[in-house]
């Protein structure tokens, strides 16, 4: 059985997207990170080393969003992930990110990339199911 720690609505300012005006201005994006723990562990130590601090998955996200730029969400979602995948307790890890302001022609409300890895080929909860 796995948990889930939810991180929703982390917004930061980055320079990523095709368009040279993407790079020069920035844009908000908005990212939402599910990550699958064993809370079996942390809640029967009640040890913040045994699960994964929120607090630094987000300070994670802002850096990945402000850092070097990319072109594509999905080149952003993937760094947002393999960053979480860093802590010890962390099996997988859903990451969707947002460009509300991305460059569309026609009325939107939202754009956005969900993915979802694994560390070391565990299966997620919804491959199970």
């Amino acid at each position: 059985m796995r948990d889930t720690i939810r991180l929703t609505g982390v917004r930061a300012r980055g320079n990523h997207g095709v368009f040279d005006h993407e790079r020069a201005d920035g844009q908000d994006f908005v990212v939402d990170v599910a990550v699958e723990v064993d809370a079996r562990v942390s809640s029967g130590s009640d040890d913040l080393a045994d699960t994964v601090h929120y607090g630094v998955v987000a300070e994670q996200v802002v850096a990945e969003i402000e850092g070097g730029p990319v072109d594509l969400i999905e080149t952003l979602a993937e760094r947002i992930a393999a960053a979480v995948l860093t802590h010890r307790a962390a099996l997988a890890v859903e990451v969707t990110v947002h460009k509300p302001q991305a460059p569309i022609t026609v009325p939107f409300t939202d754009v956005s990339i969900t993915i979802r890895r694994t560390r070391g080929g565990l299966v997620s909860l919804e491959e199970e199911e």
